[in-house]
């Protein structure tokens, strides 16, 4: 997905919120703004997000010295949710629609973006998706995919949220899953020691992708993923972040699951901001089915 000019000004105040976390000098932050203004002032047309948002954080690990500046909230994000997860479960498996009430938790957890803030209500975001349509409601579609798959991958998000993933998975049971995060740690994105830390192979195997976009492109990933992308029956995308990546893909039988959180996607996508969203790429449009 091609870069917005309303995209910079996110990308600065994420940038604004990652670099006050650590001790630079004026004169260092100084030369770090310029050179995130140069990315973007350089980006030839097509330049797309996730690619902007590697750049970004690249440049942020080559000047402070921090490989994983989230790898500490990521960690308290999982412990969070996996003290409440007897409570989702309860939740879930007690409501007349378990698969519908566990698929709109997880979309619920996509909240859990330092991407975007450093302050997420993930209580008044659940209890506003359990009580609210969807703008787009394909959600009996994917049940029905689901059912027919032989082989699902399912692209996860972020750290925490990734804790609503193995719930939304451990509910509907498909026989051959693959839970996919990234190949090295980006933003607060999931990676293998957050899988690791939620028990995700309990309910699926887990691969990595093999790049560290906060996204998903696959013509960057690792031919392991590539060969699982193209053979795969079924693609379930979490978030945004995976969404641009793959919101123009040639490939069929895309869902994407997550929450709205910049008027760029709900231009894209023909929906309100703060709506909650599943959505067949090939149908994007079509409000419910």
């Amino acid at each position: 997905m091609e870069a917005d000019y309303r995209c910079y000004f996110c990308f600065a105040r994420t940038f604004e919120r990652l670099i006050e976390k650590y001790t630079l000098t004026a004169t260092e932050k100084k030369a770090l703004a310029a050179e995130l203004f140069s990315l973007f002032h350089n980006g030839t047309s097509g330049f797309s997000v996730p690619t902007l948002s590697r750049e970004l954080y690249r440049l942020f690990r080559e000047k402070s010295g921090v490989a994983d500046p989230y790898e500490q909230i990521k960690y308290e994000s999982n412990e969070r949710l996996l003290g409440e997860y007897a409570m989702f479960r309860e939740m879930i498996d007690q409501s007349d629609d378990p698969f519908e009430i566990a698929l709109r938790l997880a979309v619920a957890g996509n909240i859990i973006d330092y991407g975007v803030s450093d302050h997420h209500d993930l209580e008044e975001t659940i209890a506003k998706v359990l009580d609210s349509p969807f703008a787009i409601n394909h959600v009996g579609r994917l049940r029905r995919r689901l059912a027919e798959a032989g082989t699902v991958l399912y692209l996860g998000d972020n750290a925490g949220e990734i804790v609503f993933d193995k719930l939304f998975i451990e509910t509907f049971r498909h026989p051959n899953i693959w839970y996919v995060v990234r190949g090295a740690p980006v933003i607060n994105d999931a990676t293998r020691r957050d899988a690791a830390q939620v028990g995700m192979e309990e309910v699926a195997q887990v691969i990595d992708n093999g790049y560290d976009a906060p996204s998903t492109l696959p013509e960057k990933c690792s031919h392991a993923f590539q060969q699982l992308y193209n053979e795969a029956d079924l693609v379930i995308s979490k978030g945004q972040g995976n969404l641009e990546g793959l919101i123009d893909a040639p490939r069929g039988d895309i869902y994407f699951l997550l929450m709205v959180k910049c008027d760029v996607i709900a231009d894209r996508l023909g929906v309100a901001k703060g709506s909650f969203v599943c959505a067949d790429n090939k149908s994007k449009k079509e409000k419910t089915g």
